[in-house]
């Protein structure tokens, strides 16, 4: 009997805890703090933190790979993998974050960008702080040269895109590299302001910019088309997310597909955005999640974005000087692209230094930019490494 309670005992979770996951289990507990009780990003913190508690739990296995037997008549399956270890192959294969563009294509609106083309070099300087990360880590030591790129990626606060160059070029760190990610897009407006204020004057953040012209449907329906074409014949490992996003665009701009593009930004965008994330989350146990690098890349991380945020200010305040149309500098914070609440920063902060200024359409051409950017800045940093 006495055997029989003790191998009971032996069994439970309260037997294999251990240092390392009550560390990650309190991880997962600020996280979902931070989502349900500040509100910041709940739709992605929410799973990725449950996902971080669901794994870190002894003896649960929920991302236990498959029990494999190999007999004369072939390989057999002795035992099933954990339910998230196969969901966590859309992952790994690189399949759930070209869905999330699909989705956020369908729900983004490219006409300040196409009104406004000069934007777009605004979401092209936000992405500067992508490669500055990059080197830093090379010059760490700590990093091999393709983790140095996923984790430079983090700077362009796309958490698709860093999932999807880390599953492929340093899969070993995408819990870290993604939970920065994603946290860092959630803190865009705690992070974002002081730089913002930083770095320009107050003349500057009360500049009124003029109305954007309004944009044809033609123009509209062209643009997803031209954009996959010359962006994928340029750098075609970015074919796979461009072309998600500008399909989901697409559907939204052609006038003919409503039901496709309902399904692409709602039902399908949440379901998969449930998978992503807890299946994220889920790969951050302490053995890989508790080292020295992860602190910093959590480091670099927050180097990379506010260096994004940085260099879209200034050179929005380098085209003050060189063009003749006034930008006000703030929409170059937008260029990082967290859609759309870097957009939604530049119109707050806007409005606390003129109640009257309204920016929130002007900074979203600098915010789908930089969805673009971070989108190509992957291709790159893949074709580059991913050999």
């Amino acid at each position: 009997m006495l055997n029989a309670i003790f191998t009971f005992l032996q069994n439970t979770g309260f037997y294999g805890l251990t240092f390392g996951a009550i560390t990650m289990l309190l991880v997962s507990f600020v996280l979902l703090y931070l989502a349900i009780v500040k509100g910041f990003e709940p739709l992605l913190l929410v799973p990725i933190a449950f996902g971080v508690l669901l794994t870190n739990l002894p003896f649960a296995g929920l991302m236990a790979p498959p029990v494999m037997e190999i007999t004369e008549h072939g390989i057999h399956t002795t035992e099933p993998g954990g339910l998230l270890y196969y969901l966590f192959q859309g992952d790994h294969l690189g399949i759930f974050p070209p869905l999330i563009f699909l989705g956020v294509g369908a729900m983004t609106d490219f006409g300040p960008l196409i009104a406004n083309p000069k934007s777009l070099l605004l979401g092209a300087a936000a992405q500067f702080g992508i490669f500055v990360t990059f080197i830093g880590a090379i010059a760490s030591g700590m990093f091999t040269a393709q983790e140095a790129a996923s984790i430079g990626i983090i700077g362009g606060a796309d958490g698709p895109t860093a999932i999807f160059l880390s599953s492929k070029l340093a899969p070993h760190r995408l819990g870290a590299i993604a939970i920065a990610a994603y946290s860092y897009m959630a803190l865009v407006p705690i992070i974002q302001p002081p730089i913002m204020r930083w770095l320009t004057t107050k003349k500057e953040r009360t500049i009124k910019m003029k109305q954007l012209r309004d944009v044809s449907k033609r123009e509209k329906i062209l643009f997803p088309i031209i954009v996959t074409i010359i962006v994928s014949l340029i750098v075609p490992p970015a074919a796979t997310l461009i072309g998600m996003l500008m399909l989901g665009n697409l559907f939204r701009e052609c006038g003919v597909v409503a039901r496709l593009e309902d399904t692409s930004k709602n039902a399908l965008i949440n379901i998969i955005t449930i998978f992503l994330g807890v299946t994220v989350g889920a790969t951050a146990t302490a053995e890989q999640f508790l080292q020295v690098e992860t602190l910093a890349i959590l480091a670099l991380g927050i180097v990379a974005f506010g260096i994004g945020t940085a260099s879209g200010v200034l050179i929005a305040k380098l085209m003050n000087k060189v063009l003749d149309v006034e930008i006000n500098p703030l929409i170059g914070s937008a260029g990082v692209s967290a859609v759309p609440m870097a957009a939604r920063v530049s119109q707050v902060v806007g409005q606390q230094e003129e109640p009257s200024n309204f920016l929130l359409m002007h900074a979203m051409g600098p915010n789908v930019a930089g969805v673009i950017g971070s989108a190509v800045s992957a291709g790159v940093l893949l074709s580059m490494f991913g050999g």
